[in-house]
């Protein structure tokens, strides 16, 4: 889930150094259409597409952030919830569409490893690399925390009941997961009901700090608002339209380079879909913003634990693609360790560069073990 952490300058339009950047990798939309209309390498397809996909998320991200100064914290913060992890989303269903469940469930899989111990591993490296220790408000991690082992036993039960069962029937899995999906769409609203209405001053700190910090690097006019429902337009299209071009050359692509199914899944789409929020949560850490760092870490896995596996699983079934929550139990394994890690690593509310590192570490045996994962 984030936060509106941005003001904009007096022209509207903040030239900022990540705007900068993204601008630049604008020429890789054009140059992906392109690859796809000359029947190009599905390799060359892939790769182009993929990096066009992260300016278009960055652009989507930093709209989402503009809106949220002009309409105030609480329907900014619902806008941060729905659009928060609309790259990922967009990605899946049209993968889903296309009839790649296997792939879908492993970005799922991939979202949360990612989110949980890349990027707060990354974070809490380069913070602590310069700030040798850094802290954080404790509760929100507990609150993230206790969420998150209800979404993970929402993912390992499914599994555990194939497999501690002799015969089950598919319309078993299928009931049971759209059970679950509309219970966990039930419980991100009640946390939304708490991060927006009834506790919104535990959430305040992590902007309240930003502020404070770029106070006298921007203008206090708000942003022209029509704008960046333009912007937020053009972004969301311009990311279903390209991710129909990464998502067919996905499996020619990552075939000829020998990755399986399931590493593909885990590691590379999650890597495209969240490259923009891995940004954010390095360079407000490397600013000393530690709460909002792991607000982005751990609201983005809640996100795609609450939100964005319901939505899939409903959403398979008007595909006519069923999509159930029986995973793979290498990958549930996986996430248990993420989340039991983090959960372990956030209760004093202090980090260091240690502990970052022993995130990134975690993370890349889990990746290495993807990668020689037969299935």
């Amino acid at each position: 889930m984030g936060l509106p952490v941005t003001t904009a300058a007096k022209s509207n339009f903040p030239l900022t150094i990540t705007n900068l950047v993204s601008l630049g990798l604008l020429v890789f939309v054009p140059l992906a259409i392109w690859a796809e209309k000359a029947e190009l390498d599905p390799l060359i397809i892939f790769g182009v597409s993929a990096i066009a996909i992260v300016p278009l998320a960055m652009w989507l991200s930093t709209a989402t952030e503009e809106i949220a100064v002009v309409t105030g914290p609480s329907i900014g913060g619902l806008l941060n919830a729905v659009f928060g992890n609309a790259t990922e989303l967009i990605i899946a269903v049209v993968a889903l569409k296309a009839g790649l469940v296997g792939v879908v469930k492993a970005s799922i899989t991939g979202s949360l490893l990612a989110n949980l111990l890349l990027v707060m591993g990354l974070s809490m490296l380069v913070g602590g690399i310069r700030y040798k220790e850094q802290n954080f408000a404790s509760v929100i991690a507990r609150i993230n925390g206790s969420t998150m082992t209800l979404a993970v036993t929402a993912l390992v039960l499914p599994a555990l009941l194939v497999k501690t069962s002799t015969v089950v029937e598919p319309a078993t899995i299928t009931h049971l997961s759209l059970t679950v999906a509309v219970v966990l769409l039930i419980v991100y609203v009640l946390t939304l009901v708490f991060s927006l209405k009834t506790h919104s001053y535990l959430y305040d700190v992590g902007v309240e700090d930003l502020d404070v910090e770029t106070a006298g690097e921007t203008h206090p006019d708000k942003p022209n608002l029509w704008l960046w429902v333009g912007v937020l337009l053009v972004a969301t299209l311009g990311v279903a339209f390209i991710s129909e071009i990464f998502v067919a050359a996905l499996e020619e692509a990552t075939a000829s380079l020998g990755f399986t199914e399931l590493f593909s899944g885990v590691i590379l789409v999650p890597l495209v879909g969240g490259a923009a929020e891995y940004i954010t949560a390095v360079r407000v850490a490397y600013k000393n913003n530690m709460d909002l760092a792991i607000s982005i870490s751990m609201g983005s896995s809640l996100l795609v634990a609450l939100f964005i596996v319901p939505v899939l699983v409903l959403a398979g079934q008007f595909l006519g693609q069923p999509m159930d929550l029986n995973f793979n139990l290498f990958e549930v394994v996986a996430v248990v360790i993420a989340v039991a890690l983090v959960n372990l690593i956030s209760l004093d509310g202090r980090s260091n560069w240690l502990e970052g590192v022993l995130l990134l570490a975690t993370f890349v045996i889990l990746g290495t073990a993807f990668y020689f994962h037969p299935v």
